[in-house]
């Protein structure tokens, strides 16, 4: 059995923490030769059979180094895939995606028509990097499908986005045809498929957050150590050492609940959620502090450090809004308390 060190060693080695937003496709051969696709698969399908604490590892290691690799919408792909009773060819494309090829999960609403003849019309917004995916998982009104990025009707175009260390684009299909062959499940299937799909991306999520705002905090205390005023390094300054610390005690008490909700196969979604709120409502507050610290060379795009607060803004939104999961998570715990 593989050990959590050793998955975070071999993460930390071949992606050094100094060399931020490594090239995408590099990266992504990278992931695949250190079997990080398989990471969740069992090995009844060739895969490492390893839990969701381990993947989680992972996720925030890469979140140390803004990774550019869709390893999160791949590793949920795939999940979607493993789950599925209904797909003809399950371990062809399960050898497929642990191989390399990509095939994200999208969970968000699609705006999609059926015509008479069956053909779907419509958006499909926010599918991460299909420029270089095989096919994408998505909800179709007739339940969850792998839609080939190469079919007859079906295009891609990108959706500038202020994080440049990732891609989104909108998925378009136009008359496409649905091969019954490639369905995940039907629609009785799709809300529980998304709902035990779901807490799985709260968790990869919020690991992200918490490896960046580490990341990003280390950076700051660095840079606080080196930069001298009155001839004193600025980490000397008792009002700077307060703020570096609310930093830390923000980004530990994120990380106890993400470890806590990871190791916990019956955490709710709720709790994923929240668990995923906290990480990146932590992310923010880290990113945005560390830009005031590190003063005026933190406003400029020559230093890295304002990378990191654009990836914090976007993981605010992603898999729903602070707001939405902290009302949400509110009530479920005000529920029990009956």
């Amino acid at each position: 059995m593989i050990e959590l060190n050793e998955l975070t060693d071999a993460a930390q080695k071949a992606f050094p923490a100094g060399a931020l937003a490594p090239l995408r496709d590099e990266s992504w051969e990278l992931v695949a030769e250190m079997g990080w696709l398989m990471v969740r698969l069992p090995e009844d399908d060739g895969g490492l059979s390893l839990t969701r604490e381990a993947s989680t590892a992972i996720h925030f290691e890469m979140g140390r180094v803004l990774a550019t690799t869709p390893l999160i919408p791949a590793q949920l792909g795939l999940q979607a895939v493993l789950a599925s009773e209904m797909l003809t060819a399950r371990a062809e494309w399960l050898g497929r995606i642990a191989g390399g090829d990509y095939v994200p999960l999208h969970l968000l609403p699609a705006k999609l028509e059926t015509a008479t003849d069956g053909a779907v019309s419509g958006t499909v917004g926010g599918v991460f990097d299909a420029d270089m995916a095989a096919a994408a998982v998505v909800r179709l009104p007739t339940g969850y499908a792998l839609v080939p990025i190469d079919a007859p009707g079906v295009s891609f175009v990108e959706r500038p986005i202020w994080d440049t260390s990732r891609r989104l684009f909108d998925l378009v299909l136009d008359g496409y045809a649905p091969d019954p062959a490639l369905m995940l499940c039907d629609v009785a299937g799709a809300g529980p498929l998304h709902d035990a799909l779901a807490p799985e991306a709260h968790l990869a999520l919020a690991a992200d957050c918490l490896g960046a705002a580490n990341a990003a905090l280390e950076l700051t205390i660095e840079y606080l150590g080196m930069r001298r005023q009155f001839d004193r390094p600025l980490a000397m300054f008792q009002a700077l050492k307060h703020r570096a610390a609310d930093m830390k005690t923000r980004i530990a008490a994120a990380e106890a609940l993400l470890w806590n909700r990871a190791r916990d196969e019956n955490a709710t979604l709720a709790q994923c959620g929240a668990a995923k709120t906290l990480a990146a409502e932590a992310f923010a507050f880290v990113t945005e502090e560390a830009i005031q610290l590190h003063g005026g060379i933190g406003l400029t795009e020559e230093h890295p450090i304002h990378r990191f607060m654009k990836r914090a803004m976007l993981n605010l939104q992603l898999c729903g809004s602070p707001d939405l999961w902290n009302e949400r998570s509110g009530r479920e715990a005000l529920a029990n308390l009956d």
